[in-house]
C-alpha cells in the first residue's frame, strides 16, 4: 500500500469517526471497537455499517430467550429506516424546501452577507435588510449589550441599547462580518436534537471552529479571510439540514408505523416499534455522506453575487479533474475542516499522534500553518468594538 492510499484509508476514517462524535462519545468509542462492559459488549469492531448488523452484534451475547425479540427488532428498525430513507431522498430533492423550510432560510441572509463583503459596504444598506430579520435585530441588541462589550464603550455611550440600527453602528462593519454568520448559523441550528442531547452544541462549536480556522489558515496563504471565515461557518449547513429531516422524518413515519401496528393488532411489531429511536449509526452515516453535498446546493441556492463560494463547492464535494488544482479557498476550507475536526477527536481522545500525522500529511498541511493553529482559540472570535 502506497503512503498516499495509507493517508487517504486514514483521513476517511478520522472524518467518520469525528460524525460519530457528533452523535455521541460512548457510540464513537463503539464504532472503533471498544467494549464498554457496563453496556453492550462489541467485541471486535464492527466492519460494516449497516443498521442490522449493528443491532445484531449489539445483541449477539444476551440471553438466548431474548435472540428472537431482538432479531425481530432489527428488522422492524430496518424496515423503518428504508421509509425514512426514501422519505427523506424525496424532501431533499426540493432544495428550495430545504433552504426555507427545513433549514429556514431567509432570502435577506444571504443578501447581508454580500455586502458585508464588498468594499462598497455600509451600515445604511445593511440597516433595512437586518430590520427585516426580528431574530437578527435582536441578536445583535443582545450582543452589543454584553458586559464585556458595554465596558469597550466610553462612559456617553455606555448606556443599554435598545435600537438594532444603533446596534449595527455599535459593532461596526468590520465586526459585522464576522458576527452576521455566526448568528446566523447559529439561528439555523435546531432547536432540540433529542435523544442526541450534545449534538445541537457539537455542531455550532464545529461550525465555530472551522470558520475561526480558515480564517487563520487564510491569512497566512493570502486568502481573503472574510470569505474563509465565511464559508467556514456555512460549510455545515448540510449538517444542520440532515438533522432537523431526520429527526423530523423518524417522529412521523414511526408513530405512522406505531398507530398501523396496533389497528392491525401486530402486537410483536408494535412493541418492537416502540422500543425504536432515532439510530446513531444511520443518522451519523447520512452526516458523513451527504452533508457537504447538501451545503454545496443550499449555497448554491443561496445565490451568492459577490462570494465565489460555489466552484469552491463544487471542488470539495468532487474533487479536481487531472491536471488541475485546488483553489486557494478550496485549499483553506479543506485544512479548515480537516483541523476542527481533529481538535474535537483530540480533546475526547479518539485519534492517536500518527493518525493526524497521516491525515494532515493528506491534507497538505505546513508545520507553519499547524504550529500556528495550535496557538488559536477556536471557540469564540475576539472582535473590539470601538
Amino acid at each position: 500500500m502506497t503512503d498516499i492510499k495509507r493517508q487517504q484509508i486514514t483521513a476517511n476514517v478520522l472524518e467518520q469517526r469525528a460524525h460519530d462524535l457528533l452523535l455521541g462519545h460512548n457510540f464513537a468509542q463503539r464504532q472503533i471497537g471498544y467494549i464498554h462492559t457496563l453496556e453492550v459488549n462489541y467485541g471486535e469492531p464492527i466492519k460494516q455499517r449497516t443498521l442490522l448488523e449493528v443491532e445484531m452484534a449489539a445483541h449477539a451475547k444476551r440471553k438466548e430467550s431474548s435472540t428472537a425479540h431482538h432479531k425481530y427488532r432489527a428488522q422492524a428498525s430496518q424496515q423503518l429506516h428504508n421509509a425514512i430513507e426514501t422519505a427523506m431522498k424525496k424532501q431533499l430533492a426540493d432544495i428550495d424546501s430545504v433552504l426555507h423550510e427545513t433549514i429556514g432560510i431567509e432570502d435577506n441572509v444571504p443578501a447581508i452577507l454580500d455586502i458585508l463583503s464588498v468594499k462598497s459596504a455600509s451600515v445604511g444598506r445593511l440597516e433595512p435588510l437586518a430590520n427585516d430579520l426580528s431574530w437578527l435585530s435582536r441578536d445583535l441588541v443582545t450582543f452589543v449589550n454584553l458586559p464585556y462589550y458595554r465596558t469597550q464603550r466610553n462612559k456617553h455611550t455606555s448606556v443599554k441599547v435598545d435600537s438594532p440600527s444603533l446596534a449595527l453602528r455599535y459593532i461596526g462593519l468590520d465586526n459585522l462580518k464576522f458576527v452576521v454568520p455566526t448568528f446566523a448559523v447559529r439561528h439555523w441550528m435546531p432547536h432540540s436534537t433529542e435523544p442526541f442531547p450534545l449534538l445541537k452544541r457539537r455542531l455550532r462549536d464545529n461550525s465555530m471552529a472551522c470558520a475561526i480556522a480558515a480564517q487563520e489558515i487564510a491569512k497566512l496563504n493570502g486568502v481573503n479571510e472574510i470569505h474563509a471565515f465565511t464559508l467556514g461557518m456555512l460549510l455545515d449547513v448540510g449538517k444542520i439540514a440532515l438533522v432537523r429531516l431526520y429527526l423530523r422524518t423518524f417522529e412521523l413515519v414511526w408513530r405512522r408505523k406505531v398507530t398501523l401496528a396496533r389497528e392491525e393488532q401486530h402486537k410483536d411489531l408494535h412493541t418492537a416499534l416502540l422500543e425504536l429511536k432515532p439510530d446513531p449509526l444511520f443518522l451519523s452515516t447520512l452526516l458523513s455522506e451527504q452533508s457537504l453535498k447538501i451545503t454545496a446546493k443550499v449555497i448554491e441556492k443561496m445565490a451568492f453575487r459577490y462570494l465565489p463560494f460555489n466552484f469552491v463547492m463544487e471542488q470539495l464535494t468532487k474533487g479536481v479533474t487531472k491536471g488541475d488544482s485546488l483553489l486557494p479557498l478550496a485549499a483553506v476550507m479543506q485544512k479548515a475542516r480537516c483541523y476542527s475536526q481533529y481538535v474535537t477527536l483530540l480533546e475526547h481522545q479518539l485519534v492517536e499522534s500518527d493518525e493526524a500525522q497521516r491525515w494532515f500529511e493528506y491534507i497538505n498541511f505546513t508545520k507553519a500553518e499547524l504550529q500556528h493553529l495550535e496557538k488559536v482559540n477556536l471557540q469564540n472570535f475576539h472582535i473590539k468594538l470601538d
